[in-house]
């Protein structure tokens, strides 16, 4: 359906991509995966004809249509939300207006046209366009309401919402999306990717967000060395591959048969572990027909994010008592909390108001006056805080060692040799680690947060919005040292998979005050009278 070929690009000396070929059929979904800068979405853009590529060509089958997820935020603030949707079937939109321009200037020598237009028009479904769009947007929680509003009224996350809609519209043979996730709440990725799962077409799509991709993907396309490779599975598949990969590559001494048995059992337990959807079938005959040549090791760089504590924390750990705040416009963000933290609690701080979380992680911290109410923490707890906004650490002109050097303790953790080791792990190796900190990029910055965190030896960690501006093998390297952290950590993320694999409780801030449950995130999510009782406790009338 979509094919690329002999595709290069360069910019100045640099290649990005080169003599690429690949090809992307009907009914799969294809995750585009690769290290920061590798060109994800600058493939992206060269598909859908926004960039061209230094040579070679990408071919889209005739008369099929390729939809884009619009990423400009403003890009229809005059337009109705309901016509800002219609837009996103380009044929049928220009069709409409052609009717419409047409019947303003109604004469006898146009009717012929407008007939032939209208035939044209009802073959797409063109009369119940309004309905499905309304239909669409339904879905996704934005209410008739908002149909009719234009879109410079409508609230910045649902404006999201709306821009998704308009791609998802008139289902379009190809489907490309980058970072769909971002700005959603967990109950509209959920729909998104059940959406996704089930549908019959073309779909590429980058996401930093590893259950999404496991949730839709039937194959992984991973950017390595200016190359794209296709793999069968979704990202946990070909992460764990190229892992078991990398290890027996390392196995000289093993023998052939016995490497080629153990891939085969490894495929073959994840065959038996598809998601349900109408792709789980043929996503499962793709992996049992899998060789074992075509299991490749990975040459990404995962850092090594190693939390240990200075000491454990004896049994006090945090104790808020009827902590309530506000935003600056008066707004409740969350009234009467109470929360008794124990030690080795992994808690989800979770709430529909991201000002929230924020917000109490800020008056916890002592960065912020809360409403009312009080908190302490434990006299054994020593504590280490990521914000989701960094900035105010990044603001002198100085390198990357100077920099960390300013939350050392001793003459010993003073030492450059010292320094460097935290940065190292966190690939700020050699010239790297002379980096002025004012030029360092979100993900960079979040990395060195990371170095901080590491040498400051807490015994509680704080983290919002951890993942935001990291790349895949980031994540996957943090998520797994949560797990094996052995102090308390406060967390909010909209990274499922990290909620769900590190969370042992879930405490949700509300303007109605707090739900505390000792539970996995995805039985609170989906825990009946939970929700009941969330829908009641942000409710306005109730």
């Amino acid at each position: 359906m979509l094919s690329v070929s002999n595709l290069s690009v360069q910019f100045g000396k640099r290649i990005l991509f080169d003599e690429v070929n690949v090809s992307f059929t009907q009914g799969n979904c294809y995750g585009i995966i690769g290290a920061n800068g590798a060109g994800k979405s600058t493939f992206l853009k060269i598909l859908a004809g926004d960039i061209d590529p230094t040579s070679g060509h990408v071919h889209l089958e005739p008369t099929k249509r390729m939809s884009i997820l619009e990423q400009n935020h403003n890009a229809y603030d005059e337009f109705p939300v309901l016509e800002t949707v219609v837009m996103g079937n380009k044929p049928l939109f220009a069709i409409k207006k052609e009717i419409d321009a047409l019947y303003a200037d109604y004469n006898d020598k146009n009717a012929d046209r407008i007939g032939e237009l209208q035939v044209e028009f009802e073959e797409m479904d063109g009369w119940n366009a309004d309905s499905n769009a309304a239909a669409l947007l339904s879905n996704l929680g934005i209410s008739e309401e908002f149909h009719h509003m234009t879109m410079a009224e409508m609230d910045s996350k649902l404006k999201v919402r709306v821009l998704l809609v308009q791609a998802l519209f008139g289902n379009p043979d190809v489907l490309i999306m980058d970072e769909p996730t971002n700005d959603l709440d967990y109950e509209t990725i959920g729909w998104l990717e059940n959406f996704l799962a089930n549908y019959d077409n073309t779909v590429i799509v980058v996401s930093h967000d590893r259950h999404f991709l496991d949730s839709v993907c039937t194959h992984i396309a991973d950017i390595d060395f200016g190359k794209i490779n296709l793999f069968s599975g979704n990202y946990t598949f070909w992460y764990e591959s190229s892992q078991l990969a990398s290890r027996q590559r390392a196995q000289q001494n093993k023998k052939a048969e016995d490497k080629a048995k153990e891939l085969q059992e490894f495929i073959q337990r994840f065959s038996a572990n598809v998601a349900k959807s109408k792709q789980a079938t043929s996503r499962k005959k793709m992996l049992e027909k899998l060789k074992v040549e075509d299991i490749k090791p990975s040459s990404r760089r995962y850092p090594a994010i190693i939390f240990e504590r200075e000491r454990e924390a004896g049994d006090q750990i945090l104790n808020v008592d009827k902590l309530s705040a506000s935003s600056e416009d008066g707004d409740q963000l969350f009234n009467n909390v109470n929360i008794n933290l124990a030690k080795g609690d992994k808690v989800a701080i979770i709430s529909r108001d991201s000002r929230a979380t924020t917000a109490f992680y800020e008056i916890i911290n002592g960065k912020k006056k809360a409403t009312e109410g009080k908190f302490q923490w434990g006299v054994t707890t020593n504590q280490s805080y990521l914000p989701a906004n960094n900035e105010e650490y990044f603001n002198e002109n100085i390198n990357l060692v100077d920099w960390l050097r300013q939350w050392a303790k001793t003459e010993e953790e003073r030492e450059e040799v010292h320094i460097r080791g935290f940065l190292g792990k966190m690939l700020f190796s050699g010239e790297e680690a002379l980096k002025k900190c004012t030029v360092l990029s979100g993900g960079e910055k979040v990395r060195c947060m990371l170095s901080r965190m590491m040498m400051l030896r807490a015994n509680v960690l704080m983290l919002d919005e951890p993942t935001n501006h990291l790349d895949l093998e980031s994540i996957t390297a943090f998520n797994n040292s949560l797990k094996n952290f052995k102090g308390t950590v406060l967390f909010t993320t909209h990274d499922h998979e990290f909620a769900q694999t590190v969370a042992n409780r879930i405490i949700e801030l509300t303007p109605k005050g707090n739900i505390d449950r000792y539970s996995t995130f995805d039985e609170y999510m989906s825990d009946a009278s939970i929700k009941e009782q969330r829908n009641k406790m942000y409710s306005v009338n109730s």
